[in-house]
């Protein structure tokens, strides 16, 4: 048996120099997969290692069959830059929103200071009247009187002709709001009352504006009578006035005994504002 059949019938064959350096420059990859008929392909697929990365998604990992598996979908893509640029001004924004309340509420809480007094304008028109803070819920002031707070409108016609309406109960439609509800909301419990104890806080016996925050207190309230009329009543007028009847809530009665008093009851008290210029309604 000559030398190259030996070779043979042994299984290892020499391969020539020039065939050894073109493959050493290549990394081979066995592509050969099985069908599932029972075909076999073979092959061997040559990648150069020189040549730069492709482009493409990396490799996740090897299948089953031995093969390579890549990400579903590609490459992820990189959101646009003016979505990017958007989503950031908008937290920027809410973030810059965010500090300026705390610091004007801060200010508005805080004693009385330099920067306070300053800046009280800025303050005031920024917490009055949605953000107004007190104390009430640690130390509560509970009413003592019960106050009816009605309005009525006037109408001047073309002919020069003054048509006064009647009194239309404000404060009932809140009452009517608040009785057996299990969950009132906070307009029908607070709107009228806090907008008529921020008037008498801004407002000396005489009912005139010294501030402008007194000012703005007495266009709430007539917006307030305004609105609540035309939605219940309508018509058509230019001018409201309220009227305000002061009821005190009796005092607990004492008991017999030398010590006792009775307190007298105090006096029912019923004030008229003056006529205010509203936006025409009803026209």
């Amino acid at each position: 048996m000559s030398e190259q059949d030996e070779r043979r019938a042994t299984g290892s064959l020499s391969i020539p120099s020039r065939a050894v350096g073109e493959i050493s420059g290549e990394t081979v990859r066995d592509a050969r997969m099985e069908r599932p008929d029972g075909a076999v392909l073979g092959g061997i697929e040559t990648v150069d290692v020189d040549e730069p990365d492709r482009i493409g998604p990396e490799p996740t990992g090897r299948n089953d069959q031995g093969g390579t598996t890549f990400p579903r979908g590609g490459p992820s893509k990189p959101p646009p830059l003016l979505l990017k640029a958007g989503t950031s001004a908008a937290v920027v924004l809410c973030l810059a929103t965010a500090l300026a309340h705390v610091l004007l509420v801060f200010l508005h809480v805080a004693p009385p200071n330099p920067l306070s007094r300053q800046y009280s304008r800025q303050v005031n028109a920024w917490v009055f009247p949605l953000f107004e803070q007190n104390w009430r819920l640690f130390a509560p002031d509970p009413e003592s009187v019960n106050r009816q707070i009605s309005a009525r409108t006037m109408h001047t016609s073309p002919d020069g002709r003054v048509r006064v309406s009647g009194w239309f109960d404000l404060s009932g439609i809140d009452d009517s709001a608040v009785k057996h509800n299990a969950f009132p909301s906070h307009t029908a419990q607070n709107m009228l009352r806090r907008a008529w104890s921020s008037y008498l806080e801004t407002h000396g016996g005489d009912d005139q504006p010294r501030s402008e925050r007194a000012l703005m207190m007495q266009r709430y309230l007539a917006n307030i009578a305004a609105d609540r009329i035309t939605d219940r009543r309508g018509g058509t007028f230019e001018s409201v006035q309220l009227r305000v009847i002061t009821v005190p809530i009796a005092a607990p009665a004492e008991g017999p005994g030398p010590g006792s008093s009775a307190a007298g009851p105090r006096p029912v008290e019923t004030r008229y504002l003056p006529w205010w210029k509203v936006n025409s309604h009803g026209n």
